[in-house]
């Protein structure tokens, strides 16, 4: 794992990047026993998007990034780090390979056309926004084994005819 100073620059001498600070805050949050939605609490955001933004997947204003280098005791740069605009979607393969996210792949093959179809019989021609867009993420108690409950809500947008 890669180790950042004080200044910025990593232990192999190179500058930081959001990848090491992404490191680093999983690093602290198992080092110091967090769960995501106390972290959340404290950044003032769901736990879904808190997550999603530690990950590198949103950018933090400068009070949110602030709150996160205490939590996580990150250097200045990475404050500065978590405040740019991700490259979003950047998973490590194009087909993912860890077991759970490989889930969710494999719903998007089943149920995509399903998902395009029946936004289209419903909204007309257009797509459902992943940037005006909302998750929970819920555990239901089943007795045949707990479910997991995802809601997703995006803004539609329909196709603009030019």
């Amino acid at each position: 794992m890669k180790h950042a100073s004080s200044e910025g620059i990593t232990a192999v001498g190179r500058p930081l990047t959001r990848a090491d600070v992404t490191e680093m805050i999983v690093a602290a949050k198992i080092r110091k026993g967090l769960a995501w939605k106390d972290i959340a609490a404290k950044v003032g955001r769901s736990a879904e998007w808190t997550t999603a933004a530690l990950l590198g997947q949103m950018q933090l204003g400068r009070e949110q990034a602030e709150i996160a280098a205490g939590l996580f005791d990150l250097p200045e740069e990475a404050v500065k780090l978590l405040q740019v605009a991700p490259y979003k979607g950047s998973l490590p393969t194009a087909v993912p390979t860890d077991p759970l996210i490989y889930r969710f792949y494999g719903l998007v093959n089943v149920y995509g056309a399903t998902f395009k179809e029946l936004i289209h019989e419903e909204f007309g021609d257009g797509i459902m926004s992943a940037i005006d867009f909302e998750m929970k993420l819920e555990r239901l108690p089943d007795p045949k084994g707990d479910r997991v409950r995802i809601t997703m809500s995006g803004k539609y947008l329909p196709y603009k005819a030019y």
